[in-house]
């Protein structure tokens, strides 16, 4: 079994419980990358363009079952753009080993957040300026603006340098600062996903990191499982969706922890 096969099953494994958890991936699919041989900086870029594709099928389901928040997507998402596209570029003057590090920590964070309990609080009518209290279908929640604005630039940032999508950290946002049901939490951050790793794959792509024979292949795998995956997470209980987020991504965060050991 050559490399690009191995890629490509490993891409569409990985591609099922992510797009369940609207991370599409990329915090498996760059250590994956690096792992078979691939080089920091061009396994980021087709991170990134992956995600694109994996994140866009899942998206497409959760829509179809009305649980993507465009308006609240909208408001959170073009400081996240904006600086994953300068992370993306700026991504070449910081060393690969310094970028995993720095992945592998914020993983685990994320990871250890979403295992924490959350109870249910009464939403508070109080009108505040910077406090956003949204109404999407059935629900309810209140978003606080002054939080999630600075919080969602800066994932941007590491996503768009690291070639994730933010998803690992968008989605414990929203579900424990925010109040956002974890169904719906999901599905807004697959579109959110695409968005963001589009950005960060023009800033790689920018730089001269894209090999196109190598990226569009696995990107196809990709969506297949997102397809695959979406369709599986409107069958699961949000209770084992958080909890699947959790354990993947403290999973990923132990993957390339040892893979930058290994590879210093």
């Amino acid at each position: 079994m050559n490399r690009m096969t191995i890629v490509l099953l490993v891409v569409l494994l990985i591609a099922v419980p992510t797009a369940m958890t609207g991370r599409g991936g990329g915090n498996f699919y760059v250590p994956v990358l690096v792992a078979t041989g691939a080089p920091m900086h061009e396994a980021a870029t087709t991170g990134q363009l992956i995600l694109v594709f994996t994140s866009v099928a899942a998206m497409l389901v959760f829509q179809k079952y009305g649980h993507v928040d465009w308006k609240l997507a909208l408001v959170i998402e073009p400081p996240t753009n904006l600086m994953a596209l300068a992370g993306g570029y700026l991504a070449h003057g910081v060393s690969g080993t310094s970028l995993k590090f720095v992945l592998t920590g914020l993983l685990v964070l994320a990871g250890f957040c979403m295992l924490l309990k959350v109870k249910e609080r009464p939403i508070s009518q109080k009108k505040r300026f910077g406090f956003w209290h949204r109404q999407f279908a059935d629900k309810q929640y209140v978003v606080n603006l002054w939080l999630v604005i600075p919080i969602t630039a800066a994932v941007g940032l590491v996503a768009g340098a690291v070639g994730i999508s933010g998803g690992s950290f968008k989605v414990p946002l929203m579900v424990l600062a925010c109040g956002v049901p974890m169904r719906i939490a999901v599905g807004t951050s697959s579109a959110m996903v695409a968005a963001t790793a589009l950005m960060g794959f023009l800033g790689h792509t920018a730089g001269g990191d894209f090999n196109m024979g190598y990226a569009l292949p696995a990107a196809c795998a990709g969506a297949v499982g997102g397809l695959i995956g979406g369709k599986i997470a409107m069958k699961t209980r949000p209770r084992s969706l958080k909890k699947l987020f959790a354990y993947t991504t403290l999973a990923a965060a132990v993957f390339m922890g040892f893979n930058t050991l290994l590879t210093r």
